[in-house]
């Protein structure tokens, strides 16, 4: 047998959560060809293992790389510097398609750029672009209830919408599954969705029944009212027969810390009567963009942009606002349009809720902030490094898995998030020993540590001792298709 490439030698977490295996891993063409020992075969390119560990690349089961994927490996490089091959993106209510912009999106839709970037009319003009021009790793795409409300109402979204805006939202939605997305995202929480009731959200996700897309939402509320939320969520989720996706689960501000042991189980008995799973990130701060009115005194906030006053990217929001003589919301005020990280989980849910078995890995990462979150950059080595190895909150096996496999199930990827022969060939060599996230909240772009090399449907994406390679081997993937 003759392979493109064999890695040899590795410690094999095919994905799946089962125990590791030692042996080698064949690839022809884009996909892995043969798993065990494959001492007689050849290949055009050898890479010698030693007994580090070879997974499927990660799957970021919540980012808002809509833009970034348009950009080349450059604007690639957070992502496969951790291991990550497939993004999933139009979260949180926020797409850039189906939708023109003339001017400046309002927030939070702004956070994927100005109005240069609003330019596809058409999810297929979207996915025709991912086509022409290949992203470095591979696509799943959802679309935007915000973007559908800002189309459909024409801006006026203060409201909630009527029959003829439900209709027409729900129309382009199920254009846009047809050409190639695998759901919806609602963002409830935000100022241009939080006048929707929940039969508007019911009645736009209608048109997922047909394509059984998935139902993905930055719930309403994820604070005093969480338990309220994950309740309209399940009945979204019921009512327009669609598998449902909470994202980036979490218990915020002070008041709310522990209550993680009240929210899983609500989760988990919804489980029993309908498909629900949630993603998350490992740490104990969210960042979105600067709202005033949600400043509080008692939850540190760090400014992460700001069009007016860009020199107070990376600042804390009370030393600006004591620079100033402003209060907090003064202040925030001033710096709009800006973006903030808010430092208001606690650190016990955090491990709680990234434990479950429920749980997928997602970064929520950010990547066109001026100083970013750091989980932009960390989030995958941080599950390994500091959650596995060092907590020992759960094995390396686990943490690949929530990271691959139980993604690609969850969200419908065929032949992906595994290492067996005929999947896809989207690997992750590195070293468990010395795996870890290097980007903190002072220094929040550093390239993780312990990533030797990603490879994105058979192509060398990214090696850890050069950077970025200048393939394009990403593909748009859809839901429950080959």
């Amino acid at each position: 047998m003759h392979c493109d490439l064999i890695i040899r030698d590795a410690a094999i977490l095919d994905g799946t959560g089962a125990s590791r295996t030692r042996g080698d891993v064949g690839v022809t063409g884009d996909r892995i060809t043969a798993v065990g020992e494959l001492g007689a075969a050849t290949a055009d390119r050898e890479v010698l293992a030693d007994g580090r560990a070879i997974a499927p690349g990660f799957i970021d089961a919540h980012t808002h790389d809509d833009r970034a994927v348009l950009c080349g490996p450059a604007c690639m490089t957070c992502k496969m510097s951790q291991g990550v091959t497939t993004v999933v993106v139009g979260n949180c209510g926020i797409s850039l398609s189906p939708v023109r912009m003339a001017s400046r999106p309002i927030p939070p839709l702004d956070l994927l750029g100005d109005a240069s970037w609003w330019i596809f009319d058409s999810f297929g003009a979207y996915a025709e672009r991912l086509r022409t021009d290949p992203a470095p790793v591979n696509t799943v795409a959802l679309i935007g209830h915000m973007s559908l409300r800002v189309e459909a109402m024409q801006g006026d979204v203060g409201r909630a919408a009527n029959d003829r805006e439900c209709e027409h939202m729900s129309r382009r939605l199920a254009e846009s599954l047809d050409e190639g997305a695998s759901g919806f995202s609602t963002g409830l929480y935000y100022g241009p969705s939080a006048a929707a009731p929940t039969q508007e959200v019911i009645a736009v996700a209608e048109a997922l029944r047909a394509n059984r897309g998935l139902y993905v939402t930055h719930m309403r509320d994820e604070g005093a009212d969480v338990l309220q939320s994950i309740e309209e969520t399940l009945r979204i989720g019921r009512d327009a027969g669609a598998p449902v996706v909470i994202s980036h689960h979490k218990c915020a501000m002070p008041e709310n810390y522990g209550r993680s042991v009240e929210t899983l189980p609500a989760i988990e008995a919804g489980a029993r009567g309908q498909s629900v799973d949630f993603d998350m990130y490992p740490y104990a701060a969210a960042s979105t963009v600067l709202i005033p009115a949600r400043i509080r005194e008692d939850v540190v906030t760090k400014v992460t942009w700001s069009v007016p006053h860009p020199e107070m990217s990376g600042r804390m929001l009370a030393e600006v606002a004591a620079e100033w003589g402003l209060t907090l919301h003064q202040a925030a005020e001033r710096l709009q349009p800006a973006g903030a990280i808010y430092f208001q989980m606690d650190e016990a849910d955090v491990q709680r809720i990234l434990a479950h078995p429920r749980s997928m890995v997602g970064s929520d990462g950010l990547p066109h902030d001026k100083f970013p979150h750091p989980r932009l950059w960390g989030t995958f080595p941080r599950v390994l490094g500091h959650y596995a190895r060092e907590l020992n909150l759960f094995s390396l096996e686990t943490a690949v898995h929530k990271m691959t496999g139980r993604t690609a199930e969850v969200f419908g990827l065929v032949d992906r998030g595994v290492i067996r022969a005929g999947a896809y060939a989207d690997l992750v060599l590195f070293d468990p020993a010395t795996v870890r996230d290097a980007a903190d909240f002072d220094h929040p772009t550093r390239p993780s540590e312990g990533i030797l090399e990603t490879w994105v449907n058979g192509q060398s994406a990214y090696v850890g001792t050069t950077g970025a390679t200048p393939s394009r081997a990403g593909r748009l993937v859809t839901r429950d298709r080959v």
